[in-house]
């Protein structure tokens, strides 16, 4: 397992798991759709994150929702993702674009991104080129279908098996393309692609994903298969979005990518605490 993830400038030690906030510059995510879409709200939000102890931030300016139809196209997408990127191109943590396009990797890189998070693992046609040329990181999610299609009918024989093989294969591109293991993330992709008992059953199995040996992101947060369990909408999820972050981390997970940053540190605390062997 590498000891440290490389970010561009930075050097992530894995020594316990990173706090990714998520910042969605959109109008129409499924957790706060709209609330920071204007730059202000969003760099504001951003740096609200860092001072709660964010370790990597997640820029989002294109929704990857399920039931989400791709329409914004990469002069939309950079229209509102450049202003908060150039405002944060000097923070004092990475920061992540979540995107698709590899136009808009390009643009990011260029722009002062240190990682891009893609959901469909650099599959798109120059994506693996747009990353491979820099010192950016990236994480290669799974992802069953598109964000308008995935969840109508997931299926799998052996989810787990599936998973770890797809990924396992985008690993083996992506060093091939000249990123070495430092640069990778994987993620098995919660709630893309996959039913209630599919999630359920890779966060039982997420160290299946850990000795692949690159850091695991695990994404639970607010999302819709916590409000299946709870009956709780998408704003009301904080105490079930803490237990899966903390189930995953007990379970091998390098990275959370989280919305509530300040209670998920806190938690992470505790569970610290708890596993610290005597000496």
């Amino acid at each position: 397992m590498t000891v440290q993830f490389h970010c561009g400038r930075f050097r992530l030690a894995l020594d316990r798991p990173l706090i990714m906030g998520v910042v969605n510059i959109t109008p129409d995510s499924f957790s706060d759709g709209g609330r920071f879409l204007e730059p202000a709200a969003a760099i504001e939000h951003a740096r609200q994150l860092i001072a709660e102890g964010a370790d990597i931030l997640d820029l989002g300016a294109e929704s990857s929702r399920p039931g989400a139809a791709a329409v914004v196209d990469a002069d939309e997408e950079l229209r509102r993702l450049l202003p908060v990127l150039r405002e944060l191109r000097d923070a004092a943590v990475p920061v992540s674009v979540d995107t698709i396009k590899p136009e808009v990797m390009r643009v990011a890189l260029s722009e002062g991104a240190s990682m891009i998070n893609d959901v469909n693992a650099l599959r798109a046609p120059g994506a693996l080129e747009a990353v491979a040329g820099t010192d950016a990181a990236v994480c290669l999610m799974h992802m069953q279908g598109t964000p308008g299609t995935m969840q109508q009918h997931p299926s799998y024989a052996d989810v787990v098996a599936e998973v770890q093989a797809f990924l396992r294969d985008r690993m083996e591109a992506v060093r091939a393309a000249g990123i070495p293991t430092e640069r990778i993330g994987i993620d098995p992709g919660f709630g893309f692609g996959k039913t209630l008992e599919h999630n359920l059953e890779l966060l039982r199995h997420l160290r299946d994903f850990a000795v692949l040996g690159v850091p695991v992101l695990a994404g639970w947060s607010r999302k819709s298969s916590l409000g299946k369990l709870t009956g709780k909408p998408a704003g009301e999820r904080l105490a079930a979005s803490i237990a899966a972050a903390l189930i995953a981390a007990q379970n091998g997970a390098g990275i959370l990518r989280v919305h509530d940053v300040a209670a998920t540190r806190d938690a992470l605390s505790v569970l610290a605490a708890v596993e610290k062997k005597p000496k």
